[in-house]
């Protein structure tokens, strides 16, 4: 019989833990001394707590700091422990970042090199009753990845350092959007457990929508227990226990909830949860939630392509989606308040799904907990971003007990709605000039289409695999064709205009995007040039896209004016930021039931940066978001292009039909004028699309720098569409007053339009950075008014440029 003990090594348990650099580039004074550590934590933020070391977001920190990556760390705890009479002492490491070698009061446990799984010494015998010390040694992860690369050769890879050389977070080492802040460190719980007989090893409790909750338990045994264990199951209600004979490691037990309610993801139902407790003998026992749904993955070739139909409970679901980064750079600073936080980002946006992407981590139970009750669907790469790894050992062996272990870990979570093997790779190696360098070496193929879907067929055969992403679910068609499976955008925003977006009708979306500066209080807490420029020093620190700002202002095109100070580039480029990626949404939400779905990069960021990123690394939601939340709607109308012609689109993406009167107001810009006018009655069936061809009186314009089309519907819901840019659009410089009002909680600027007042926006953080706004991004006809209500801050005696700004301001 087991009596589970635990001893908590981690800072909140108790356990005092140093750091100390050993050896490499460290300035003068710090090899060998020892500074406070906080377990879970990284060395960089360990060393910032001691005030060893600037900011590493601030100004040009960032490179100033590199050594880190480069010198060998020791972290060491002294600990007592009581002898509790069990047989068995295990060193339980959750994780190890990443090449580390591990000693227990003198004696090498072992050494890992990934940071991606747990690891658990036997350390019986090695524990002593009374004091012992722990210390455990990093490698500097840049100076360790290089080694591996001159030890076992090298294979193609995005960005400076060879990150694939490592199972390490590949985004630590930097990427297009993230700084180079290769760390270390104990950055997961670790702990001491004493048992005796058998314990739990791991628990895969898979719940369908019959009902039905098969959970998988694993147990490991001491080679002297005697007895039968009893493990027990308790579901919703439902009891059921299995006897395991002593040595036998699985044990499969079947509960059966009767009258289940369904777990649906956000917009198609609610989100029941059921708590799961499994015992062995009554002592060991663990505690989880499940949601009994099913999801399937239809990909059957049909006469257009190859479709990318996620379903829940048998329901097709209309994917409206956003990638999902690491939300800090130091991950360790993450917890339960800033997952919700920023999931519940997505919720208020109107997403369904958040795609965990390849170059991050598997994250923590907090962040799919999150999702299981508010009803985001999980798509989950595996870790590989863009680059070719090897498939020799030892990288194959740590990769599939990498996966094993996120598979079971992750599999219970009623939100995990695709694994996907990879980022990039495949159309990396078919279109990046891999080949040559490769030599007909094995690139990581053997990962995504013979190992993964491996793994996930035994471990979680309830949930979907995809390859990759993008990928075409065909070996003999291009990865990256809009016509099958997932597609990424990237020619819009690197090389060609947004309104490309409408030359692909792509089966659906799992990466496009556009970049935009963060907002102007996140952006100058990191950025101190003078004067402020596009092209300072420190503001390109903080642009980590190849010639990012260049894009920026190439990307702006005809669309809008260019800009005559800094004040101007950054609300120009904010506001071209949310009308690229709206552009794309529209366009393919018109294309249903032939597009299924997008996935927007990306929602997050992980410091302060100009980025693809809909919410900044403050957590203040950019003019995108807003963009997003109106585009990403239940229920959407969109002006498009038909055949030289325009055409209402509606996509009602909810349970109910939708009818409504649609009135369409052919205006002037400049005046109180309606030239125009035509009405339809709009009748869309549930989860279902609708085209309206309007007529010639209102399509065509007479002026068309004087006019736009106004589409309303009786119950609420707009669209606009212009015949011109906004750089020939006559825009009243006058189009509108504002009045401020204070309120309980903060203050209310009300704005009345006497014209046009196109794409109003507030940015209340310009005098306060605490400061939040409701809204964004707002038309008002002539006669129409809109309130902002802004919290955290108090009123201002008036608002005016640069605090309130609309593309009138820009025109004119």
């Amino acid at each position: 019989m087991t009596s589970l003990k635990t001893l908590d090594l981690t800072t909140d348990g108790g356990a005092d833990w140093t750091v100390q650099a050993v050896e490499g580039p460290a300035p003068d004074g710090l090899i060998g001394r020892a500074v406070a550590a906080t377990v879970p934590g990284e060395v960089h933020t360990d060393l910032l707590a001691a005030g060893e070391i600037p900011d590493p977001f601030d100004g040009d920190n960032e490179s100033k700091l590199h050594w880190i990556g480069r010198t060998r760390w020791s972290y060491t705890s002294r600990f007592h422990w009581v002898a509790d009479g069990n047989d068995r002492q295990e060193l339980v490491a959750e994780g190890l970042d990443t090449v580390a070698t591990v000693t227990l009061n003198g004696q090498e446990l072992g050494r890992t090199a990934n940071q991606h799984r747990s690891y658990r010494f036997d350390v019986t015998g090695v524990l002593v009753a009374g004091d012992n010390e722990l210390v455990i040694e990093f490698d500097g992860p840049v100076t360790a990845a290089e080694a591996e690369r001159a030890k076992v050769g090298s294979w193609p890879h995005t960005n400076l350092h060879p990150y694939n050389e490592l199972r390490k977070m590949a985004s630590n080492f930097g990427w297009d959007w993230g700084p180079d802040v290769a760390t270390a460190g104990v950055w997961r719980p670790i702990r001491i457990e004493s048992w005796s007989g058998v314990r739990i090893s791991s628990v895969r409790p898979l719940a369908s929508a019959d009902g039905v909750l098969n959970t998988h338990v694993s147990l490991v045994w001491t080679d002297t227990a005697a007895s039968y264990a009893t493990v027990t199951v308790e579901v919703g209600g439902t009891t059921q226990s299995a006897s395991v004979k002593p040595g036998w490691d699985t044990v499969v037990v079947t509960n059966t909830v009767p009258e289940v309610d369904l777990w649906w993801p956000r917009g198609y139902g609610e989100q029941p949860l059921y708590d799961v407790t499994v015992t062995v003998n009554e002592d060991d026992d663990w505690h989880g939630r499940v949601g009994f749904r099913n999801i399937t993955l239809n990909v059957a070739p049909d006469n257009d392509g190859t479709p990318f139909v996620l379903s829940v409970n048998g329901k097709p679901v209309y994917v409206r989606g956003a990638n999902w980064i690491p939300d800090s750079a130091f991950v360790t600073r993450l917890d339960a308040s800033t997952y919700r936080s920023s999931i519940e980002d997505a919720v208020d946006a109107g997403m369904n799904l958040l795609r965990v992407w390849g170059g991050g981590i598997y994250e923590s139970e907090d962040f799919y907990d999150v999702c299981d009750e508010l009803g985001i669907l999980v798509w989950q790469d595996f870790l590989f971003a863009c680059a070719a790894y090897s498939e020799e050992e030892p990288l194959w062996s740590e990769v599939e007990a990498e996966a094993r272990e996120a598979v079971t870990r992750l599999s219970k979570h009623a939100s995990l709605a695709v694994w996907n093997g990879n980022n990039e790779n495949i159309w990396g190696y078919v279109e990046w000039s891999w080949r040559v360098p490769l030599a007909g070496k094995p690139w990581g193929a053997g990962y995504y289409l013979d190992l993964l879907p491996r793994v996930v067929a035994e471990l979680d055969p309830r949930t979907p695999y995809s390859a990759g992403s993008p990928y075409s679910f065909d070996q003999f068609i291009h990865p990256n064709d809009d016509r099958h499976g997932t597609m990424h955008i990237w020619d819009v925003w690197n090389q060609v205009d947004y309104t490309t977006y409408r030359k692909y009708k792509p089966r659906f979306v799992s990466e496009f995007g556009f970049q935009g500066p963060p907002a102007w209080s996140t952006l100058t807490s990191v950025v101190h040039d003078t004067p402020l420029d596009p092209y300072g020093s420190q503001m390109l620190v903080h642009q980590k896209a190849f010639e990012g700002n260049l894009k920026l202002e190439r990307g702006v095109g005809d669309h809008l004016p260019v800009w005559k100070n800094i004040d101007d580039w950054h609300w120009t480029t904010q506001l071209n930021q949310a009308r690229a990626v709206a552009y794309g949404i529209e366009h393919f939400r018109s294309l249903f039931p032939l597009n299924t779905g997008a996935v927007v990069w990306q929602l997050n960021d992980n410091w302060p940066v100009v980025s693809w990123a809909a919410v900044d690394g403050h957590g203040i939601r950019k003019p995108l978001w807003y963009a997003l939340k109106r585009v990403y709607a239940d229920r959407l109308l969109t002006v498009q292009p038909r055949d030289n012609a325009l055409v209402v689109a509606a996509h009602n993406d909810t349970d109910t039909a939708w009818t409504t009167v649609v009135t369409v107001n052919r205006r002037s810009t400049l005046h109180d004028h309606v030239l125009t006018q035509e009405t339809f009655t709009l009748e869309v069936a549930a989860r279902s699309a609708f085209v309206h061809d309007l007529g010639e009186s209102v399509a065509v314009a007479g002026t068309p720098s004087e006019e736009y089309l106004e589409v309303r519907t009786a119950d609420g819901v707009t669209a606009y569409s212009y015949f011109v840019e906004d750089t020939e659009l006559q825009l009243a410089a006058d189009a509108y007053t504002a009045t401020v009002a204070a309120t309980e909680d903060g203050y209310d600027v009300t704005v009345t339009a006497t014209a046009l007042a196109k794409d109003l926006a507030l940015f209340p953080d310009r005098l306060d950075a605490a400061a939040r706004v409701d809204s964004c991004l707002v038309t008002l006809s002539a006669g129409e008014t809109h309130t902002f209500h802004v919290t955290n801050a108090s009123a201002p005696d008036q608002v005016a440029v640069p605090v309130l700004r609309s593309a009138n301001d820009l025109v004119n």
